[in-house]
């Protein structure tokens, strides 16, 4: 081991992973290259538009903002963690699909994880609350509307399906 190589130690979705890293190396680069973690995008490597947000220890992060050896010692938990182990998709997922949440699914990740903790916050789920806690995400394809019906459908909420979509009982594959 080299003098810039780290051990770290992260629970990642529940798992322990292991690695060395050099004390550079970004959170998002390590979970993407070393784990082959996919849910985490890099998209603008300055914090601004969300794609890699995780959450470390319960709280959002950018991941391109945090080195890997801050992690070492955390949870983190990623969008690939959402779903259950057999791959069927929890809740939140289930509405992003059935709303039409998502077109090239860059922003996804991000908008689910940053999603997931704004419903766990308590806080009252109307258009503008959920517009304001996914302001840090930009997605450039849907526009939002199908985002935050989404969203508050997955807060049980009765909300229009988007024009087009066909209406299907809950937890059918569409």
């Amino acid at each position: 081991m080299t003098s810039d190589s780290n051990p770290i130690t992260v629970i990642v979705d529940g798992r322990e992973e292991r690695g060395v890293v050099s004390a550079r190396k970004l959170l998002v680069h390590w979970l993407r290259d070393a784990l082959d973690e996919r849910g985490p995008k890099i998209g603008c490597d300055t914090g601004n538009c969300g794609a890699c947000t995780v959450r470390c220890d319960g709280h959002l992060v950018k991941s391109c903002m945090v080195l890997a050896v801050q992690a070492d010692g955390t949870e983190v938990e990623t969008a690939a963690g959402l779903a259950a182990e057999d791959g069927t998709l929890n809740h939140l997922q289930s509405c992003f699909k059935r709303y039409h949440a998502l077109q090239c699914g860059y922003c996804t990740s991000g908008m689910l994880m940053t999603a997931t903790d704004f419903l766990e916050s308590g806080e009252e789920v109307t258009d503008q609350s959920t517009r304001r806690a996914l302001k840090g995400n930009i997605c450039r394809c849907t526009g939002y509307e199908n985002i935050v019906r989404a969203v508050r459908a997955a807060a049980g909420q009765d909300v229009p399906l988007p024009h087009g979509a066909v209406p299907t009982r809950e937890g059918d594959d569409l």
